[in-house]
């Protein structure tokens, strides 16, 4: 949630992160400036995000997450001039907010981002969108592209992407009740990553186990008309 902060002390945390001398320096003043969640952060806590300081950037993508909203088109716009690194921790921060102008990205980092706490990142993110403020043809396209691209995530030939695809699929599942085609499908892949036949991870099975079991109880909770999941 934003907040307002004096503009004063403001400027005494924006210049506490411009002067800092020293990594330990930087990572105390990014935190602090990252606690207010002002808007009026924005820029300085974006420009940390291209420095060669992992503390101090997951401080700023913690501060940028806060702000919310009206970080997303900052962050967009600058998408094309960060370097890798910067570029990654700006898909983190998308994915956690979670706003719909972030979905291409997202679907980007999924399936192509070398790192794969990135694409771990971007598959939480597709789960989660917020899609309130859509229309319902529009919503419902946003969905089905978020589906889309956590299935073909499901083959990542890592285990912490896979962890992540299945709690999307779990956290996406109630949006695509309108479509029970395509929720036979997200069930069928979740099986998948249950069986370990097909997954031979375990922690992710017992993920995609427990996301089956929640849907089960979903579905009779609130009489969903979907295939037996417990099959």
């Amino acid at each position: 949630m934003t907040t307002s902060t004096p503009h004063g002390e403001l400027a005494t945390l924006i210049a506490a992160v411009q002067g800092a001398c020293t990594g330990e320096a930087l990572l105390e003043a990014t935190e602090a400036l990252s606690a207010k969640a002002d808007p009026g952060s924005l820029g300085c806590l974006m420009e940390i995000l291209t420095f060669n300081n992992p503390g101090a950037a997951v401080a700023a993508v913690e501060g940028l997450i806060k702000i919310g909203k009206p970080a997303v088109a900052p962050l967009l716009a600058n998408l094309d001039q960060y370097n890798y690194g910067a570029r990654a921790w700006a898909v983190r921060v998308l994915a956690g907010i979670g706003d719909v102008r972030g979905l291409a990205v997202l679907e980007q980092a999924l399936a192509e981002d070398v790192v794969p706490s990135v694409r771990r990142a971007a598959a939480r993110g597709l789960g989660q969108l917020v899609l309130d403020g859509l229309g319902p043809e529009e919503r419902e396209e946003a969905t089905l592209r978020c589906f889309t691209s956590l299935e073909k995530g499901q083959s990542d030939g890592e285990w912490i992407v896979r962890y992540a695809v299945a709690a999307g699929l779990e956290q996406l599942a109630p949006a695509l009740l309108s479509h029970p085609d395509v929720v036979t499908q997200l069930i069928t892949n979740l099986r998948s990553l249950a069986n370990e036949a097909s997954e031979p991870v375990v922690v992710v099975r017992l993920r995609a186990d427990l996301a089956l079991r929640r849907l089960n109880d979903q579905r009779l909770d609130r009489s969903i008309s979907t295939p037996e999941l417990s099959a």
